[in-house]
């Protein structure tokens, strides 16, 4: 039986990845950060079916144990400060987790089993101010906030210990990828948790940033399987994982309210606009100057052209399908949220 070591577990790309490595017949051991708001939510499920050890993604010594206790096989890293608008109120703290936390992940791995594949989430952040669309794995990175500069170290050291160490280590730049189980901080989430709230009149309307940012919007449960694929090569390589399409926050709102037969009329222009529903004649959707980001990433449109050439992955989920799954989810939930 092969044994997977998980961190981020607690994710939504954890609890996905869990799901199915465990179809797989993996023994999975999975870090979580023992603190007094600690949440199982989207594995709560899983919790009998798989071996939870303490640990910090800070803490070099509770990573060497934990990679000698599970002894693992393949090793994915997920944890991460995983929100873009933190980043810039937390910078250090995002530094610490998401590049000098793979450094110590790597380390420990090295130390304890070297033979183990590893895994690193990196980002479509990378490419930030994009230097050609659509990106690819040779596209240049040009960062725009803390995280996404604190994932380009994750993505450089993974691959400085590949060469080095000619460890089995691969990068996943994946693009925004999204479910029901995506947090409520991250926009697409808050808007369908909206969508579902205003239908049921429990709220008036949504604040939102930048509408005509642009982004390539997957499936998570679609990704995590490019992640497992990435592992099962022969050789390591990195592997930008996307839809190959690109649609704006605009767009994703438009489409969300269309699953309730809300149809959105826009007057204004710039933080003056609003979005009015057609029927009622009601402001439901508000521009809020505050989730503007200091830099912004305006456009990211992946080419997963390699990754389904050379591991035979192909997203299974369409946009429109994806928006209406995580719509339905929240109005199932009757406003309950996982975050």
């Amino acid at each position: 039986m092969k044994r997977a070591f998980i961190t981020g577990i607690t994710g939504q790309d954890g609890g996905y990845l869990a799901e199915l490595l465990l179809e797989k017949g993996y023994e999975i051991y999975a870090l979580y950060r023992r603190n007094s708001n600690q949440r199982f939510d989207r594995i709560k499920h899983l919790l009998d079916k798989i071996h939870l050890i303490a640990g910090d993604m800070t803490d070099q010594s509770s990573l060497i144990d934990a990679i000698e206790v599970s002894k693992p096989d393949e090793v994915y890293n997920l944890a991460a400060q995983s929100f873009v608008a933190v980043s810039w109120k937390e910078p250090v703290f995002t530094a610490e987790v998401n590049a000098l936390g793979v450094t110590r992940l790597l380390e420990a791995i090295k130390m304890k089993k070297p033979d183990a594949k590893f895994y690193q989430a990196s980002t479509s952040e990378l490419f930030g101010l994009v230097q050609e669309t659509p990106q690819k794995e040779t596209t240049s990175f040009h960062p725009r906030s803390p995280y996404s500069v604190a994932k380009l170290y994750g993505y450089w050291i993974t691959v400085n210990y590949r060469e080095s160490y000619n460890m089995f280590a691969c990068n996943g730049i994946l693009f925004n990828h999204e479910s029901p189980k995506r947090g409520i901080e991250f926009v697409t989430r808050k808007i369908t948790k909206a969508v579902a709230e205003i239908y049921r009149g429990e709220r008036e309307f949504v604040s939102l940033g930048n509408l005509d940012a642009k982004r390539d919007w997957g499936y998570a449960g679609d990704y995590v399987k490019a992640m497992y694929l990435m592992l099962q090569q022969e050789k390591p390589d990195d592997f930008v994982i996307a839809s190959g399409e690109t649609h704006s926050v605009r767009e994703f709102v438009e489409k969300a309210f269309k699953v309730v037969d809300i149809e959105i009329e826009w007057k204004g222009q710039g933080i003056n606009e609003i979005g009015i529903d057609k029927k009622s004649g009601k402001t439901i959707v508000k521009i809020n100057p505050q989730f503007f980001r200091p830099a912004d990433v305006e456009l990211l449109l992946g080419d997963p052209s390699k990754a389904k050439r050379e591991l035979g992955w192909e997203p299974e989920v369409s946009f429109d399908q994806l928006v209406e799954m995580m719509v339905k989810n929240d109005l199932k939930n009757e406003g309950a949220e996982s975050g």
